[in-house]
């Protein structure tokens, strides 16, 4: 039973009324909320039960007063769906009411059950020991601790996943580069052969992009910081008390760890996602470097006979269904498809967060939601099977590395202050014309003294800035 009539709800149920017609409304997906929303659904309501009962409301300002045991029970009932336990009993679409209202009310009802139950109550009595509404959601609207939840989740899967995913990954690939510091290769532009440089100093470029996008993933986290409760239905905080928002973003803190605060207006909070759009933003970075990054060492392990074969990637499985013995580099293929679909991803919200704030309210909040979890989901997932599948086993072909830079006409370029560009160029054709190399071609024509043409063609030298003009 409901406001809006009967209905049936299966008996072993801890959600109600509201929770059955939203499943029945929309049978769309088949998706339901991500278990990391739902839990910090619980989070949120778990912070706001610990407000209302150190303001004191819980015990005084309802229809029906909660005493401490009620008031215990609501916060252990709080914290269980915090904790997981209740994951299958949100059985909603993601493609529900634009505010995540639904899903609020499926959550307030699962905890209002389960804490009657608690306190050895009737959970499907008509008469609620502990309200849904007038204690579980007290001081609160759907529009401010759904859009609350969503925050507290993505920082909370952007702290304990993203991040130290992307510190591991970073960690192995500074270790590639240490550890191949003196491996001569070739460099490729415009995937043409260029000047050398070492796979050391590849990899250490590597590293780089992903330190960067460590940085990217931290300013990701700290674009949702503000968190909309304590605004309830358009920002006034109408049925709330002045002190509600900021006790739980405190609470929300202490118990994650993140430096969340209560939003500085209100009215923007409830109003626009425009945090979550420059969150998942910065998400999309995270994942145009991921790309990057893996489809390199996709190439560089290109082969192993008709290919650049210069690092060679760990056999995973079987490459072919009727090519025998071929292998590929399945773990970077992998990791481009994930980091497309966080690139694409970045579309939902960036739509979602333009067309979907009208005046008080963004009415696209689950699926900002669930879209921009999903990134987070995928990201980590694929950076940990990355590390563990692929990076961590990569091996240096040191021989293949340095066959290719004494063919290479790049190598001509080291002669440019001793020759001029022109006569260089003229160089470079004739060789590529003749098969020859660099150093046989100036040798033969005797461009240049025999020692300052074998110190002007060390690859070595070409790796490093030069402290003045070669002679």
């Amino acid at each position: 039973m409901d406001s809006m009539g009967e209905v049936q709800v299966p008996k072993n149920a801890y959600y109600g009324a509201q929770t059955v017609r939203a499943v029945e409304n929309f049978p769309i997906s088949g998706w339901r909320l991500p278990p990391a929303l739902i839990r910090a659904m619980g989070w949120v309501k778990y912070a706001c039960g610990v407000a209302n009962r150190d303001i004191g409301w819980l015990g005084k300002a309802t229809k029906n007063p909660l005493d401490a045991v009620r008031i215990q029970a609501l916060l252990d009932a709080a914290r269980e769906v915090a904790d997981g336990k209740f994951d299958d009993q949100f059985p909603i679409d993601v493609f529900q009411t634009g505010s995540g209202t639904s899903s609020n009310m499926n959550c307030n009802e699962v905890i209002a059950n389960r804490a009657i139950e608690l306190i050895g109550g009737d959970r499907f009595s008509e008469k609620k020991q502990i309200h849904p509404n007038d204690h579980v959601n007290m001081c609160q609207s759907t529009n401010d601790t759904f859009p609350t939840a969503i925050h507290v989740a993505v920082g909370c899967e952007i702290k304990n996943r993203l991040l130290p995913a992307l510190q591991r990954f970073h960690e192995v690939l500074a270790s590639k580069a240490k550890q191949w510091e003196k491996i001569i290769k070739i460099g490729r532009t415009h995937l043409m052969d260029a000047t050398p440089l070492t796979l050391g100093q590849e990899f250490g470029g590597f590293a780089r992009q992903i330190e960067l996008a460590m940085g990217r993933a931290e300013r990701a986290l700290q674009a949702i910081l503000e968190l909309p409760v304590g605004g309830t239905a358009v920002g006034s905080g109408i049925n709330s008390h002045p002190e509600f928002g900021r006790r739980v973003a405190a609470e929300i803190g202490r118990q994650t760890g993140i430096a969340f605060v209560e939003a500085v207006d209100h009215f923007e909070a409830n109003a626009n996602r425009d945090g979550l759009v420059e969150c998942h933003g910065q998400l999309k970075a995270v994942a145009t470097t991921l790309f990057n990054v893996t489809n390199n060492i996709r190439w560089l392990g290109s082969g192993p006979r008709c290919g650049f074969f210069e690092v060679i990637l760990p056999s995973r499985q079987p490459g072919s269904s009727n090519m025998p013995g071929k292998v590929n580099p399945v773990l970077c293929e992998s990791m481009m498809q994930l980091t497309a679909r966080v690139i694409g991803n970045d579309t939902v919200i960036s739509l979602s967060g333009a067309t979907g704030g009208q005046f008080q309210l963004n009415i696209m909040m689950p699926v900002m939601g669930q879209t921009t979890l999903e990134s987070i989901h995928l990201l980590s997932n694929g950076i940990d099977a990355f590390i563990e599948f692929c990076a961590d086993g990569l091996e240096a072909n040191t021989a293949q590395c340095e066959a290719a830079v004494e063919q290479s006409l790049s190598m001509v370029t080291s002669l440019n202050p001793l020759i001029g560009y022109d006569m260089a160029s003229k160089l470079a054709k004739e060789a590529f014309a003749s098969g020859k190399t660099i150093r046989e071609l100036c040798e033969e024509k005797q461009i240049l003294p025999d020692d300052v043409l074998n110190r002007a063609l060390d690859p070595y030298s070409m790796t490093v800035p030069q402290p003045e003009l070669p002679s």
